[in-house]
């Protein structure tokens, strides 16, 4: 074999893949987009630390000691105190998602310290198990400052020294359980990749197969077809979210303390959503690869990615969260967590469904324009 025909041909196959790729614009897309989509999701939106975590500071007691423990809290970076004194207002707070913990100074703080045994309660949310825990370390690292400070002061007028125990509770994950935490979130993944990623195929397939045309010169209207490609999905949805709720309930023992019919109600929504989504990338899509490409960046990786599923959103830099609010993920994952893990919250509740049914509306509209245009 000639080594100049070998590099000769070489050449000219690889001319020909390079003009095939550049005119595959949906393989650049994917080649090019979606590395750069990685690093700044990874290097900018996913972390670990908690940032400026809610603390309402309950002060029942009213002497200076117990309000020069509030200083360690407000020194600290990493969290956002505020002041109240009623408890009933802070638990209110709490169970709207209003705060990430409740720090109680009994009225007996100053007394008990005094003679060496402060004690305050820290009640920490615990529908997300690894903010709870980073919340409570901070909080302890808070209050070690003003206790020493205090021995610091005190310690030549006194044999014993000022000690504060922390007692915690978790609400709404007492046993800490990360699975509770994660179940629900894998409950919108799957409605996100049943709904978006299968219907994204639906049109595009049609078109390739050239079957979409037969329909074109038929009484069918845009809507009724966009509705027809809809109806099995839902079904198969639904399937999907009876076993992912039987499995919440009896394998991982995920609390339900929200209606059972809420739960179905909103999750129908969002899947309704979902499979909007998919159609309408379809419709404007004629090729099966690039219309499941779109799907997957611009559903299945966004709800992964900035809905809160692993990730508080409060650590991601504000362009950033103000782009997550805009999916229709994030309202149902905190949603779907809220009805899990805390129970009916109804102006949560309201908010949520009425903007999960806003983006169905506004998808199947936008669907059924785009096969409309195809059949003037």
């Amino acid at each position: 074999m000639s080594t100049s025909g070998f590099i000769n041909r070489l050449v000219a196959l690889t001319r020909k893949e390079t003009r095939q790729m550049l005119r595959d614009r949906s393989n650049l897309i994917v080649g090019l987009l979606l590395p750069v989509v990685l690093i700044l999701l990874f290097g900018y939106g996913l972390s670990f630390d908690v940032k400026d975590a809610r603390v309402t500071v309950v002060l029942e007691d009213s002497y200076p000691t117990a309000r020069n423990l509030i200083t360690g809290l407000s020194g600290s970076t990493y969290l956002l105190p505020n002041m109240t004194t009623s408890m009933t207002e802070a638990e209110q707070m709490m169970r709207a998602g209003r705060t990430d913990a409740i720090l109680r100074i009994p009225s007996n703080f100053s007394q008990r310290l005094a003679v060496g045994d402060g004690q305050v309660q820290l009640l920490l949310n615990g529908v997300d198990t690894n903010t709870a825990t980073a919340i409570e370390g901070y909080v302890s690292g808070a209050l070690a400052i003003p206790t020493q400070q205090l021995n610091d002061q005190t310690g030549n007028k006194q044999s014993g020294t000022a000690n504060i125990t922390i007692v915690q509770r978790m609400w709404f994950n007492e046993a800490g359980e990360s699975t509770w935490y994660l179940v629900p979130g894998l409950i919108v993944l799957i409605m996100t990749l049943i709904g978006a990623f299968l219907t994204s195929l639906l049109v595009a397939r049609e078109w390739e197969r050239g079957t979409l045309e037969s329909l074109f010169v038929t009484p069918v209207r845009p809507l009724e077809l966009v509705l027809s490609k809809l109806a099995p999905y839902i079904v198969i949805g639904a399937v999907d979210l009876v076993i992912c709720l039987l499995a919440a309930k009896y394998l991982f023992q995920v609390p339900m303390r929200g209606s059972l019919w809420i739960i179905i109600v909103s999750s129908m929504l969002y899947l309704l959503v979902s499979l909007g989504l998919g159609l309408f990338i379809s419709a404007n899509t004629r090729n099966q690869f690039a219309a499941s490409q779109m799907a997957l960046l611009a559903s299945f990786m966004p709800a992964m990615m900035l809905s809160g599923f692993v990730f508080d959103l409060r650590n991601m830099p504000v362009v950033i969260q103000m782009i997550s609010k805009l999916l229709p993920a994030t309202h149902f994952m905190g949603l779907i967590k809220t009805l899990f893990m805390a129970g009916d919250y109804w102006p949560d509740i309201l908010q949520s469904c009425a903007i999960l049914t806003l983006y169905a509306i506004i998808l199947i509209a936008l669907t059924r324009r785009s096969l409309a245009k195809k059949l003037d």
